[in-house]
Order: C-alpha cells, then structure tokens, then sequence
C-alpha cells in the first residue's frame, strides 16, 4: 500500500508505539491528581512530558495544556477566549475562509454569542492577502485566528507577520497549527502566537492527544470545568498520551529539517511528471509558499470521487479533500473560497506524502494517474 494522506493522519512512529505499550503494561493508569504514590508517579510524567512540549516549541510549561485534539483545542482558545475576555465593545473576531471545519465551526457559535466575525478570502493561490487581514484589525478586534498552513492546500499563510501586528495593536492571536508541525519549523519564534494548537495524529503520535499553547497573562474560560490543566480543561488526564505525543514531537522536530528537504524533492517530481503526462492539470496553490509534502491537484474535467476510488483499488491512499469532510458531496470550502467552481472542485484530489516517501511511489501513483484520470474524465461525461 502506497500511503500519502499524512495531512489526515500519519502513521503512528514505532517509538511511540512502545512507548505505548510499555506504559500500559507496567502501569500507566495512574491518576495525576491522586496523592497516593501511584498518583505522584503519574504527576512526575505528566510535568516531564509538558516541559518536553514546551522546550520543543518554545515556551514555559505552564503555558502546555493538553488536550484530546486538535479541534478541541481550537475550540477552547477561540471559545475560551471569548468569553474570557474583558472588554466587551471589543466585539469583532477576524479569520480567513480557509481554516479548518474546528475553527469555522467556533466562529459560528462565537457568532451566536454576538461576536461580528470577518472571514478574510484567499487570493487564487490560496494565500490570505496579509494587506485584507491587517485592514480588518480594527479597533474593536478582540481576537485574530489565522492557520499557519492550510491543511488542503499546504499553502503557508502569512501568520508569522499577522502575529506580530496583533502583538503590537494588543489583539489576541490564535495559530492551528495542526499542519506545520512536523512539515516546517513550528516554533514560538516563528509565529509570534498568544494561542496555538497542535495535534498528535499529524506527526507521529496516537489520534485523541493535542495540546494548546497558553501564553502567560492569556485568560480563557474553561469548556469542560475542573481543577485539571491549571483549570482550563477538567477530567482525568491521559499521561501515556502525553508523553506519546512529547516523543512524536521530538522526533518530528529533529527530523524535519532532512525530511522537509527531500520530501519537497518528491513533491515536486511527482509534479512535473503529473502534468507532463497527463493534459489539464494544474495545482492548486501554485505559486505560493507550501507545506513540502502536499500536492492538491486539479484534474480539470474528472469525477474526483471516481479517481479516488480507483486509486483505492490500486492500494493507494489519497484525499479528496479534508478528513473531516470526506463522505459527503459538498465541494471543498477551501478550493470554493480560492474561486474554483464546484465542478473543478469535485476534480481535486490531495496527495500529502511521508517522510518515508520513495521515488518508486511517486512512479507507481504517477502511473496509476495515468491510466485512471482519462476514464475518471470519461465517467465525468456520462
């Protein structure tokens, strides 16, 4: 099987498996919170594990708080925020588009609370135009939430120079970051973030653990109520997750310079050679700054759907789109907000590579496009 839908979920690192493992089978169940020596054993690994997170990323310990996703932690910065805040006038929360179903799902319930949320478009290589963000910032902006890369396109947005413009006009600036970690250097230094959100399934950790950075002095109001993660998120926490997703991240951040470097390579070939061999091609997100594992193509005039299902019979994994959204016929919001139409968006398919990508793949996929993109084209007719 050839596996390159790593922006949905990567394969979890045989490190953290043992990890895993080991913890389970000599005691991992131990509650932090429990005073007994089990529960002080637990609460020794789960301070280990957040300072391993912070090093990683560049912040204080105290500013880890662990959660169960991704979307979980997008939810409780936005949200959080919000209704922490305490200048109320301040009633305007600024976007873009493009960000994932977890945070435009915020944004609407952030709406319902009677927040006026302005939802940026992406230029037509799917970069947010820096200018459109920075003229929505105005005075009564209480929060900014840009992704530092999208998760469909790869395309990097323009976080790191947003963030500090948040900084200095004292506007809360929330990053997902889900899809930099791992694929760039997602450091504190990079992107100047008061909120930031990370997942454990993208970099080699088990699905069910993420983590929210909380920079000092940020205030939010917890979701799930309880004395647990300095009181932003109540219930029993997960320590063999932590430390599972504290070794993926280690990992991911000490091979990510090599790795970016040639899976970029891979990319690119995979490419060129798509469209040299096959007419009607383009990429979507051409042009701008990209993640270096993902491709999303445009197979102008195919049913995406088809394609996808014939890859799948040749025991190749790729996305028509988000994860989250797969399994339904709506078109991709992302590839919609940059200005193609439904039906190019129907013919889109992402390719997210692994680390462990080879040219043979890139070959066998190149290959296999091939052969079924015409018959995808002629379904398209029927």
């Amino acid at each position: 099987m050839i596996y390159w839908d790593h922006n949905a979920a990567a394969p979890v690192r045989p490190e953290v498996a043992a990890l895993l493992a080991k913890a389970y089978a000599e005691g991992g169940w131990g509650n932090a919170s429990s005073v007994h020596r089990s529960g002080r054993e637990a609460r020794g690994r789960l301070d280990a594990a957040r300072a391993r997170v912070a090093r990683v990323l560049g912040c204080e310990p105290k500013e880890v708080c662990f959660t169960g996703s991704g979307s979980e932690a997008d939810a409780l910065a936005l949200k959080g925020a919000w209704l922490a805040r305490k200048d109320t006038r301040r009633r305007r929360v600024v976007s873009s588009a493009i960000e994932h179903p977890a945070v435009l799902g915020a944004l609407k319930q952030l709406e319902a609370l009677g927040a006026e949320v302005v939802r940026v478009r992406p230029g037509q290589d799917g970069r947010v135009p820096l200018e459109a963000l920075l003229e929505a910032l105005t005075p009564e902006t209480a929060l900014c939430s840009l992704m530092w890369a999208n998760n469909e396109t790869g395309v990097v947005q323009p976080a790191a120079e947003l963030s500090r413009v948040c900084r200095q006009r004292g506007i809360l600036f929330h990053t997902d970051a889900v899809q930099a970690v791992g694929k760039l250097p997602a450091h504190l230094h990079e992107v100047d973030a008061d909120l930031l959100a990370l997942s454990a399934h993208k970099f080699g950790g088990p699905a069910g653990a993420g983590v929210l950075v909380v920079r000092k002095g940020v205030e939010l109001q917890a979701l799930t109520p309880g004395h647990q993660e300095a009181g932003l998120r109540g219930g029993t926490q997960n320590v063999p997750y932590a430390e599972a997703l504290a070794l993926a991240l280690e990992l991911a951040h000490e091979e990510q310079p090599a790795h970016a470097a040639r899976v970029q390579r891979l990319r690119d070939t995979f490419e060129q050679e798509v469209r040299s061999r096959i007419p009607d091609v383009t990429v979507n997100g051409e042009g701008a700054p990209r993640v270096p594992n993902t491709s999303n193509l445009c197979f102008h005039g195919a049913d995406g759907e088809a394609l996808l299902i014939a890859l799948d019979l040749e025991g190749i994994c790729v996305s028509s789109g988000a994860a989250c959204a797969s399994g339904t016929l709506t078109p991709s919001h992302v590839l919609l907000a940059m200005g193609l139409t439904p039906a190019q968006a129907h013919g889109a398919l992402r390719f997210s590579l692994g680390p462990k990508a080879t040219e043979e793949e890139v070959a066998r996929v190149v290959e296999a496009l091939t052969t079924h993109v015409p018959r995808a084209r002629a379904l398209n007719l029927e």
